[in-house]
């Protein structure tokens, strides 16, 4: 018998399911075969025939201002609201902020851990925004309720599935488009989703109430700070919208001596006269001094688990555990109220305070502050850190090449902090009680949400 022989492309074998090797994977695609509702009794359909590709690449035009939005949590909320934008110019505009969108796309983010993987802008004006190639873009097939397909991929049940299941890599975690697409949902007729959709319109209406009613942190802690140290915050606001300021040669002697408007713009001297007898260095207050993070050596029954600061939570708390890979022992050892900041990468400038007895570590992108609790209040200095002063001046002191950014541990220690011992527990205590009251208005909006989860359950099922 002859020897037959056929060849294969590489990149077609990397493609086969079956040749994934994490046990995540297999879990979910051996115990149900890819149904989202596991639904036994009702007609199926793949995300693939519902989703249809539509990515428009974005084209620069002289004289317009462009929104840029990344796939960073701290871009978007838990609904899928932009928050905030990064300003794209035709100098310095990356790559991977290259789409434009409609008002008929719903987006889902490629990354793990989403706040909101499924987005859709419904009423917003989007002819300046420009969206990050780290989102799927999608039209949805005629016969299906825009909305309706909305709320199925932000139910906690394909969540689960995007952060535990079909995601690759242990760094930036992201999962491929043809996996999302294998998924399987329960066919259900037009009619019966805009029934569905209508039901949780009054719901939809009440979280926007509710969030309405929040506070961002910042502003609050801004506001405590502002006031108890009687800084003009308003003055300061108007000197940040300001582009050209006088400059007196003879301070030409600023920090580095640096040839660019951040190290010797008038803002910052502004802040710093503020402080001008009312701080210290953060040196003063360390005990064991800053110390970065490894990068991690990852094993199955390591000795530490690995948080990083880009998971604080809103009110500048990491998050417990918020990867959950253990690492060898290091004496890098997180402990009790540290303070943890990114230094490097995305989210850098990021602080948060470690309040878990558990052990822990951190990464190569983080350092952590370890301090004398006897000279100063781990809260106030979290909320120092999380305020204008802190961030504007982690701003000015972090250093910089070509193409990075980044602090230096010996940069940071010189870092002022805005102190009045006697103040502090009275800001802590202001702080806290205007964070209960927006935590509760949090606690209402995320009943809502859960109601809006419960009724596509419910409605599938039955």
């Amino acid at each position: 018998m002859p020897l037959k022989q056929f060849t294969i492309d590489f990149q077609e074998l990397a493609e086969d399911a079956f040749l994934r090797n994490d046990e995540k994977y297999h879990v979910f695609l051996n115990s149900s075969d890819w149904n989202l509702f596991n639904i036994k009794n009702k007609e199926l359909v793949f995300l693939k025939d519902i989703l249809v590709d539509d990515y428009n690449n974005f084209k620069y035009i002289d004289g317009e201002e462009y929104k840029g939005i990344p796939t960073g949590q701290t871009y978007l909320d838990e609904d899928g609201g932009i928050k905030e934008h990064q300003l794209i110019t035709k100098e310095d505009h990356p790559d991977r902020l290259k789409y434009k969108i409609s008002n008929d796309n719903i987006l889902i983010s490629s990354l793990r851990l989403a706040k909101s993987p499924a987005l859709y802008f419904e009423n917003e004006n989007l002819s300046n925004y420009v969206f990050s190639n780290g989102f799927y873009i999608y039209k949805v097939k005629e016969g299906w309720n825009i909305k309706f397909v909305l709320y199925v991929l932000r139910t906690k049940r394909l969540r689960n599935i995007l952060d535990k299941h079909i995601y690759r890599g242990i760094g930036i975690s992201a999962y491929k488009d043809n996996d999302l697409k294998k998924i399987k949902i329960p066919l259900i007729s037009k009619c019966k989703q805009d029934q569905i959709v209508a039901e949780i319109e009054p719901i939809e209406k009440n979280i926007k109430e509710l969030k309405n009613k929040i506070a961002p942190v910042q502003k609050i802690i801004n506001k405590v700070f502002s006031r108890e140290f009687k800084f003009d915050l308003e003055k300061f606001e108007e000197f940040k919208k300001r582009k050209f300021f006088e400059v007196d040669f003879r301070d030409f002697n600023d920090y580095k001596m640096r040839c660019n408007f951040k190290s010797n713009n008038h803002l910052v001297k502004y802040l710093l006269k503020s402080l001008h007898g009312k701080s210290k260095s953060l040196k003063d207050f360390l005990k064991d001094g800053i110390i970065s993070g490894d990068i991690p050596k990852y094993i199955e029954d390591g000795e530490y688990r690995v948080v990083k600061t880009i998971n604080v939570n809103k009110n500048g708390f990491i998050e417990k555990f918020v990867d959950d890979k253990f690492v060898d022992k290091t004496n890098k050892k997180l402990e009790y109220r540290d303070i943890l900041v990114t230094t490097h990468g995305e989210g850098r400038g990021k602080f948060g305070i470690y309040a878990y007895q558990d052990t822990a570590t951190t990464d190569a992108n983080c350092a952590m502050i370890k301090f004398d609790v006897n000279k100063i209040n781990p809260l106030y200095l979290n909320y120092f850190f999380n305020s204008f002063f802190g961030k504007e001046l982690f701003y000015y002191l972090e250093s910089e090449t070509k193409s990075v950014r980044y602090m230096k541990n010996e940069d940071m220690e010189n870092m002022p902090i805005v102190f009045e011992k006697m103040k502090q527990q009275k800001i802590v205590d202001e702080i806290k009680i205007e964070l209960d009251k927006q935590e509760e208005m949090n606690r209402k909006t995320e009943t809502e949400r859960n109601k809006i989860d419960k009724i596509i359950e419910e409605s599938i099922i039955t």
